[in-house]
């Protein structure tokens, strides 16, 4: 390598360099959940993809969505209802958020649009088990959502209210149970 195209070549790495001093900066500095929240979350893509939420309103309790996750992060189980044989129930409706790749091939095969990305992101947590949102509680199992014929839309709770209340602190103590 001659001396004029290695001073050529850091001439134009260094005019690159350069270029960047003088131009406004684009990162958006993040000051936490603390303040002003709201403006966060409406300043993200309107495609974005934030933590899955599941409205057990309206789930079909299909499993379409535990299906076509690619790496097992839904864990969907459905059991006879003890008071009445003929009737399924949910006993299960877990999400392990910490191994979700925020694909999205969950999302749409459901029929009812129940399961959706919420704009929610904030999830760290000092324990990994305190990443498994528990959409249905052990000891109140949720009833599959019968659609009306010909229905094309459904009622929904607002988008990333349910995952909010999953959510727990940071530092909250692990279950007493380990996850699957």
């Amino acid at each position: 390598m001659s001396i004029k195209e290695a001073v050529t070549s850091v001439w134009e790495g260094m005019s690159i360099t350069l270029s960047y001093m003088f131009r406004r900066p684009i990162t958006v500095q993040y000051a936490g959940p603390e303040t002003s929240q709201q403006s966060i979350q409406h300043a993200l893509p309107s495609r974005y993809r934030g933590l899955l939420e599941v409205d057990m309103d309206t789930c079909t309790a299909c499993q379409a969505c535990e299906r076509a996750c690619p790496i097992n992060v839904i864990a969907i189980e459905i059991e006879k209802d003890p008071a009445n044989p003929k009737q399924r129930v949910m006993t299960r409706f877990d999400i392990d958020a910490g191994k979700c790749m925020f694909c999205g091939l969950c999302v749409e095969p459901c029929p009812t649009g129940s399961i959706q990305h919420s704009r929610e992101f904030e999830a760290s947590q000092t324990n990994l088990d305190n990443l498994v949102l528990r959409f249905v509680k052990p000891e109140a199992p949720a009833l599959p959502y019968r659609p009306t014929k010909g229905a094309t839309a459904y009622p929904r709770r607002v988008l990333g209210e349910i995952t909010r209340e999953l959510i727990k602190r940071w530092d909250t103590p692990p279950p007493p149970f380990k996850s699957e």
